[in-house]
């Protein structure tokens, strides 16, 4: 029986995720973690159910532990599941479980697609004044990397996460970004107009 732990987040393969554990049911689980070495599940829980795929997450540190037993822990994203059964107790466990099978993830993607991609995140993120860092390499990223920062759904998220291919990832966002970033552009130059109401501004007349 693998644990699990549903929360209404997507958490990718590889993404860092700092939590803080208050449940009698998930200090169980961090204890089990730390004492037996294991792995636990993060199925998104989305639109009042528990998704069929998640993350496999694993413990990398317990960073604070309070007199009451509740804990901060930084925990990290190692693979991607399918859950078959779920149950909302694991036997002779406060925190559920389910039955789930490991599904293989292709981590390297096209170097064009790649490329074309972070062009259109480094415009989204011009367009709205975000000053991240972004890989100059189209080899060394994920898509996984940038899905949570480009104005996807939690559904859009989860449709990320069910993509084992990383091109077919890339194409996803890329998609995603030919529709969005007329949006934002119109959106902004509305703005920009906006500001410029009120003041003395020198128009060229037409030839007419």
């Amino acid at each position: 029986m693998f644990p699990l732990f549903p929360l209404q987040i997507v958490v990718f393969p590889g993404e860092m995720l700092n939590l803080h554990i208050f449940e009698p049911r998930y200090k169980q689980l961090m204890q089990d973690c730390e004492n037996q070495g294991l792995t636990f599940g993060i199925p998104p829980y989305i639109n009042g159910r528990v998704m069929s795929f998640g993350t496999e997450v694993a413990l990398r540190q317990v960073e604070k532990r309070y007199a009451n037993g509740e804990l901060d822990v930084r925990t990290q994203g190692v693979g991607l599941f399918h859950l078959e059964e779920f149950f909302r107790q694991a036997p002779d466990k406060l925190y559920p479980g389910g039955h789930v099978v490991r599904v293989g993830i292709v981590m390297e993607g096209d170097r064009k697609l790649g490329g074309h991609l972070l062009s259109m995140v480094r415009s989204l993120f011009h367009l709205l004044h975000i000053d991240k860092e972004l890989p100059a390499d189209p080899d060394r990223f994920s898509a996984y990397d940038i899905g949570h920062h480009v104005g996807l759904s939690a559904q859009q998220e989860y449709e990320l996460l069910c993509l084992t291919d990383e091109s077919e990832r890339r194409e996803y966002l890329i998609a995603h970004l030919e529709r969005l970033l007329p949006i934002v552009r119109e959106t902004e130059e509305i703005k920009r107009k906006a500001r410029m109401n009120g003041h003395f501004r020198n128009i060229i007349p037409p030839e007419v």
